[in-house]
């Protein structure tokens, strides 16, 4: 636990929330400030700044809350679709450094949008950048 970690006061019960799920290994709760109304989030209960932290084992009980979280979040709202999507460190738009998962039903017409895209300058520049990201897996 992070003494000034928001999410881990949520876990240990020292500030209330609107919580939708628990097991062993995480919490999930509605967001304060929703996309759209039954947007959640999953959290692991214990304290790991990001993605780059959780360890793998953690991973596949994270995807079945997950999974468990968004099936039901579809149900209960009538949502058409759902977004899933984790912000890793601030320039990502992380703002409470514990790694979560936002869950966002989504709606036909419900009038929001992706991420613009861009363009590589040339199929040279994207092969290069593939070969770059291959071998930063090494």
């Amino acid at each position: 636990m992070s003494a000034d970690c928001i999410f881990c006061k949520i876990v240990a019960g020292e500030i209330p929330c609107a919580k939708i799920h628990e097991s062993e290994h995480t919490i999930a709760f509605l967001d304060i400030a929703p996309v759209n109304k039954g947007h959640a989030l999953v959290i692991p209960r214990k304290h790991y700044e990001n993605l780059f932290e959780l360890p793998e084992e953690l991973g596949a009980a994270l995807l079945a809350d997950v999974k468990r979280v968004g099936a039901a979040i579809m149900k209960a709202t009538g949502a058409h679709g759902l977004n899933l999507g984790m912000n890793n460190h601030e320039a990502a738009g992380q703002l409470v450094m514990h790694a979560h998962f936002h869950l966002i039903p989504r709606f036909d017409g419900d009038g929001l949008t992706l991420w613009g895209q861009k363009a590589y300058e040339s199929q040279e520049e994207m092969q290069a950048l593939a070969e770059n990201i291959r071998n930063s897996l090494k």
